[in-house]
């Protein structure tokens, strides 16, 4: 039995079938295929193309109960390496990094970083704007449960699209990097101080909202050879304020910490902030 369909009708699913392969299409543009391992998959996002300056992103899936690590891991584990060198027509590439998680790391300590899903945006700045951008990224992190696993994968994207799928995930993931800020600021959540307390320990003072369990401070040196350890709460702080320490340990040999650049990151449930001092 032959059914008839009118020929409005027809051009009417034709072309919302057609709408769809494009937009499929467009989306599939928009990022690279998963690189997956046993635990974990990657894959480069890109923004909308516009101008010399391009917003990209490195996206990680990670199964439940798995992690991986901010560019600083903590008590343990393994930052993440990125190369970007084999790219086209890229001058130059900023990882911009999420507020990061605090989380036991199994041997008592505690390690930074992420766990199920997280964006890393990309700052890509193009050599020529009227020419076409590639992306090639190899990407060297680990996965950790209990056992950490290093895991080795290559993406490659180009950046087409005027308009592109990925743009609102991206900007999601730009409002989730902490703002740069000033010791001393009046916001909500803030560093009020930073000072020496003896030759080995540093006392930070944090203004915080009422729920101040929830607030992680962390710090880095000035160099990444520097492995400061995590900034502790210190029971009981005094009152307004929720007070830290951390000793002068992990300096690399011959640094002295007298004027060193130490940036803190301080994330709270809902707002995140970046500071950056010289330690007197």
């Amino acid at each position: 039995m032959l059914t008839r369909v009118p020929l409005r009708a027809a051009i009417g699913v034709a072309t919302t079938l057609l709408a769809s392969s494009l937009a499929l299409a467009a989306r599939a543009d928009d990022a690279s295929p998963w690189q997956r391992d046993g635990h974990s998959a990657v894959r480069l996002l890109a923004g909308s193309r516009s101008g010399a300056v391009l917003l990209g992103g490195i996206a990680f899936q990670l199964q439940p109960g798995w992690k991986t690590y901010w560019r600083t891991p903590g008590d343990s584990g393994v930052p993440p390496r990125f190369d970007f060198s084999k790219s086209e027509n890229v001058e130059a590439v900023t990882i911009m990094w999420p507020a990061p998680l605090k989380f036991d790391d199994g041997a008592g300590g505690h390690s930074i970083g992420y766990h199920d899903q997280i964006v890393l945006p990309l700052r890509i700045v193009a050599k020529a704007a009227d020419k076409p951008v590639t992306l090639r990224a190899e990407i060297n992190y680990a996965v950790c449960e209990k056992l950490c696993i290093p895991v080795e994968a290559s993406a490659e994207l180009g950046f087409n699209s005027v308009a592109s799928t990925e743009d609102a995930n991206l900007r999601a993931a730009l409002d989730t990097v902490p703002k740069p800020a000033n010791i001393g600021d009046p916001n909500p959540l803030t560093i009020r101080d930073v000072k020496r307390d003896g030759p080995k320990n540093v006392v930070v003072d944090v203004v915080a909202p009422a729920d101040a369990r929830k607030v992680n401070l962390f710090v880095e040196g000035p160099t990444p050879d520097w492995s400061l350890p995590i900034p502790a709460p210190v029971e009981p702080s005094p009152p307004g304020v929720k007070r830290f320490s951390f000793e002068l340990d992990g300096l690399p040999p011959g640094a002295k910490p007298e004027g060193a650049a130490l940036k803190f990151t301080l994330v709270g449930p809902e707002k995140s902030y970046e500071f950056n001092t010289n330690l007197e």
